[in-house]
């Protein structure tokens, strides 16, 4: 499986979009890796860039964004709103899938050294590829920013990881970067309906897990309260992982709370922005909307999707399209200009769009290529996209009913079925791609080439492999079609009485699905050598479908009763 690690280098040019895009056009002349956003701001002069990619391609195209940004931005002519103090100001690597954290760290120090040493840039390495702990945080490696990079750089205490430690001409036009390995982090901006950055300012201090120093007598202008060490007492803020500061942006003429979100698995967006709002409130001030920096994982906005609609005590059993529009709609991520999600989200950003899948077929265009001369779609894929007709069936029945009038207190009852039928619809929909894939796996190993021993033998073990796994996909479009089984008998058990027969026609979906999919794995087992492997797949297979048969049955026959009173 395919290693795939992100890159997100800030380089301090917001303004230039000659300057941006050459520095871009470098990422792109390395094949194998996906420029997937370039996001500039001209009031932080900063642009932020994401690319993805291989690890060994992703560290050549920083190396060599870096290497751009170093012959095109002067940093000691530069002037911005954001915290900086290089050319490259930072260029983390995240890891994306099929990865550890671990093996990134490596790449992010290689990259580092090769920086310094061919380069001739000042390196700090922080978070997770940092040497020693005092370096993991940002904010202490880049203390003071470029301004005063010369007089640190040149101490025994922060003295660059790689690269040059004396100041020289070079130097300070490029400043240093600082390369990391770490997770996903979630850069965002909140606008305020003010422009006064002191009451941002305020607002970042009272969230941010940092938090504000403490003053004598708890006044905004006492003195600083300091510990025996000398070092400043902090009041900590309400939200851990996050890091943030309030400014004023020109171009859209508001302040902002702008974020860090450093760990979103501890502190998800959607409860920084609950907790926003509600510190603003406090102090006469509107949350009107959030601009998301960059890209984020799917996960942060369909979590954000399922926790407002839990507010509303509505049904989070719906397709991921709509928990996203809820998303934006909920936290106003359209507030300055349009959020489009193919756009913002990595997952949408990173999806080949090259392939024809089936399942984006309309019905009609679907029906046609499955009446085609082309063997494929057959019966399989047809197996699983009756199954997804049945899991949806039974998923629209607990929608219904978890909105059912007069059945408010149930609510959550029917979301938790709704939320188990739109996972077994997803996987059973991409079965339907599945199963012609393993077909035509089979027919791929079929062409291989015989000429000579050696050819007749990997031909023969591809043939047997691609077999197997032509039987292993129908038996799993058995299982979860199976599933669907429990989702519409408890919909007819306890779903709106009003429902009762879609619910049935999912059954009749299910029984058809498990049928389709068992007679698929049986006509593949015959040309499996590995026959102790067939035995107990067709076994189970069989246990499955004879229950199918018996459910299909009772419940075919209490539905017909129920709707003949």
């Amino acid at each position: 499986m395919k290693q795939l690690i992100e890159c997100v280098p800030n380089i301090s040019e917001g303004r230039d979009m000659n300057i941006i895009k050459q520095v871009t056009d470098e990422i792109e002349k390395v094949e194998g890796v996906k420029l997937l956003d370039v996001d500039p701001g001209a009031t932080t002069n900063r642009t932020v860039i994401t690319f993805v990619g291989e690890p060994k391609q992703v560290c050549e195209a920083a190396f060599r964004v870096i290497k751009k940004a170093s012959e095109l931005i002067d940093m000691s002519q530069h002037h911005g709103d954001h915290p900086r103090f290089g050319a490259t100001d930072v260029c983390p690597l995240i890891p994306v899938a099929n990865i550890t954290m671990e093996e990134v760290v490596e790449y992010a120090r290689e990259l580092g050294k090769r920086v310094g040493t061919e380069l001739g840039i000042p390196v700090y390495c922080y978070e997770n590829a940092a040497f020693e702990p005092k370096r993991k945080n940002l904010a202490a490696c880049r203390a003071g920013e470029y301004e005063a990079l010369k007089e640190r750089m040149s101490t025994l205490e922060w003295k660059p990881c790689f690269g040059p430690s004396q100041w020289n001409s070079f130097v300070s036009g490029t400043g240093a970067t600082a390369i990391s390995a770490r997770n996903f982090l979630i850069a965002v901006n909140y606008n305020l309906n003010t422009t006064s950055t002191r009451r941002a300012n305020a607002i970042a201090f009272d969230v941010r897990e940092k938090g504000r120093p403490a003053r004598e007598g708890g006044a905004p202008n006492g003195k600083p309260l300091k510990d025996e060490k000398g070092n400043p007492i902090m009041i900590p803020g309400t939200l851990k992982g996050t890091k943030a500061i309030g400014w004023f942006i020109d171009e859209y003429g508001i302040a902002q709370v702008s974020m860090n979100i450093t760990n979103i698995a501890e502190t998800p967006l959607h409860i920084c922005f609950d907790e926003v709002v509600s510190k603003a409130a406090a102090r006469g001030i509107r949350v009107t909307g959030v601009e998301i920096v960059g890209l984020v994982p799917k996960c942060t906005l369909i979590d954000a999707g399922k926790y407002y609609l839990a507010k509303q005590e509505r049904s989070l059993g719906v397709d991921d399209a709509e928990l996203i529009k809820i998303a934006i709609k909920s936290m106003g991520l359209d507030d300055l200009k349009p959020f489009i999600p193919e756009e913002k989200i990595i997952e949408y950003m990173i999806e080949d769009k090259s392939s024809k899948k089936l399942i984006d077929m309309t019905c009609k265009d679907f029906a046609n290529e499955t009446a085609s001369e082309s063997p494929a779609p057959g019966g399989g894929s047809i197996a699983a996209y009756m199954g997804s007709l049945g899991a949806a069936l039974g998923t629209m029945v607990a929608n219904l009913s978890s909105h059912k009038s007069g059945w408010d207190e149930r609510w959550e009852e029917f979301s938790i079925w709704a939320e188990k039928g739109q996972a077994l619809k997803d996987e059973l929909l991409f079965l339907v791609d599945e199963d012609t894939k393993s077909f035509n796996l089979i027919m791929d190993a079929f062409g291989l080439p015989k000429k000579t021993d050696e050819d007749k033998t990997a031909r023969k073990q591809a043939i047997q492999d691609a077999t197997k796994y032509a039987i292993e996909i129908p038996y799993r479009t058995l299982c979860r079609a199976f599933d669907v089984f429990e989702l519409c008998i408890a919909m007819v058990k306890t779903g709106n009485p009003n429902s009762i027969t879609d619910a049935a026609v999912g059954i009749l979906c299910a029984r058809a699905a498990c049928y389709g999919a068992f007679m698929n794995m049986k006509i593949n087992a015959s040309s499996l050598d590995d026959k102790e492997f067939v035995n107990d797949i067709l076994s189970k297979g069989e246990a499955l479908i004879t229950k199918a048969d018996a459910l299909e049955k009772e419940y075919t026959a209490i539905v017909m009763a129920e709707i003949s009173k």
